[in-house]
C-alpha cells in the first residue's frame, strides 16, 4: 500500500502540473474514440502498450476479455458497451487477449477453477472457444493450447459482442469496427485478427479492417 501512496504523490508533485491543461479539459467531458475491452490481468496495461493519454480510451476489464451476449448476463459489460457506443460514440472497439491467459488455462482445465465457482461460471460465456480448441485443436498441448485458446477466445467474443443492440445497429450502419487483438507480454508484440487471410498476423501501422468474414482454424503462431 505504501508503494501506492508514495506513487499518488509522485503524480501529484512531478507528472500532473505538466499536463494540467490536459487535466482541466477532462474534467469538462470526455470524448474517447475506442472501447478497448481486454482482461483484468496486472500485467496489462492498455494505455501503455497504445501510448495514449488520459481519455483517449474507454476501458472495460475482465477476467478473460469476456464479453456476454446480449441478454445473458446482469453485469456491467453490456452497460459499459452501451454507454461507450450510444453515448460516446465510439469508432472502433477492441477485444484484446494476451498471452499466458490465466482465464483460458482455467477454461481448458475445470480443476484449476474448481475452488472459485463464480469464475467457473464466468467462463461459461467463453465456452465456445473451449470447445472449438477441443474438437479443432486436438494435436496440441501446453502452451500452443493455450495460445489457440486465446485466439479462439477474442473470435468468440467478439461475436457476442455484435448481439449487443447498440453495436449491431451501428455496425449496420457502417459507424463502428470492431477488431480482435492478442497481446503477447514477453515480446510486447500486438497480433490483430485480419480477415482476409483469417489469421492473427502481427500489428503494423498499416490499418487493419474490421473481422467481417467467418474465421477460418487458425495457425497457431503467437
Amino acid at each position: 500500500m505504501q508503494k501506492l501512496i508514495n506513487g499518488i504523490h509522485h503524480f501529484q508533485e512531478s507528472i500532473f502540473g505538466s499536463q494540467r491543461e490536459l487535466f482541466e479539459r477532462l474534467a469538462h467531458g470526455q470524448s474517447p474514440e475506442t472501447l478497448f475491452i481486454t482482461c483484468s490481468d496486472s500485467r496489462i496495461n492498455p494505455n501503455l502498450i497504445t501510448q495514449t493519454e488520459p481519455g483517449e480510451l474507454f476501458i472495460l476489464r475482465n477476467a478473460g476479455n469476456i464479453v456476454p451476449p446480449h441478454g445473458a448476463s446482469n453485469g456491467g459489460e453490456a452497460a459499459t458497451i452501451e454507454f461507450a457506443v450510444a453515448g460516446l460514440g465510439v469508432r472502433d472497439i477492441i477485444i484484446c487477449g494476451h498471452s499466458h491467459c490465466g482465464a483460458m488455462k482455467g477454461l481448458l482445465d475445470e480443476t484449476l477453477v474448481a475452488d472459485t465457482p463464480a469464475v467457473r461460471q464466468w467462463l461459461t460465456h467463453a465456452d465456445a472457444a473451449r470447445r472449438t480448441v477441443q474438437e479443432n485443436y486436438a494435436d496440441l498441448e501446453g502452451a500452443p493450447r493455450i495460445s489457440a485458446c486465446v485466439q479462439e477466445n477474442v473470435l468468440t467474443q467478439l461475436e457476442n459482442l455484435r448481439t449487443h443492440p447498440s453495436v449491431a445497429a451501428r455496425l449496420a450502419r457502417g459507424q463502428l469496427n470492431v477488431h480482435g487483438w492478442v497481446y503477447k507480454i514477453e515480446t510486447g508484440q500486438v497480433f490483430a485478427y485480419d480477415p482476409v487471410i483469417g489469421q492473427f498476423a502481427a500489428l503494423t501501422q498499416a490499418s487493419i479492417p474490421a473481422p467481417s468474414t467467418p474465421k477460418r482454424h487458425l495457425t497457431v503462431s503467437i
